[in-house]
């Protein structure tokens, strides 16, 4: 990995932090104020693999542009009406769960169509 590829960089780091999160999510049912369980622990540990696969082996923009639109359609379906009380059943995705999904699909999603690959 090249020191200063932004794209391989930042799918890294989500992948370490997906990695933490997971592991750290088998374990609770909230971290910090956000809501986890175990089918999103597992979901997290294959995004964690696959961002860390891609941060070391691959070029990064299409798991960062992947990740993105995850995010940006679980937290606008995070704020629908019915979807948001299935995600909290289903996945434990309270509101500040949403809001984070929402912030990281956005920030992911400007790395990935707005940073160039070295």
């Amino acid at each position: 990995m090249k020191i200063g590829n932004v794209q391989k960089t930042s799918a890294l780091i989500l992948g370490i932090v997906l990695l933490v999160i997971g592991l750290w999510g088998l374990f609770a049912q909230t971290i910090i104020w956000f809501g986890v369980n175990i089918l999103q622990s597992v979901l997290h540990l294959i995004a964690a693999g696959f961002g860390i696969w891609q941060g070391t082996k691959g070029d990064g923009k299409l798991y960062n542009m992947i990740i993105g639109w995850i995010g940006v359609a679980l937290g606008v379906l995070g704020f629908v009406p019915g979807v948001k009380d299935w995600f909290l059943s289903l996945l434990n995705i309270n509101m500040a769960t949403t809001w984070l999904h929402l912030v990281i699909g956005v920030v992911f999603l400007g790395i990935g169509y707005g940073v160039k690959s070295k």
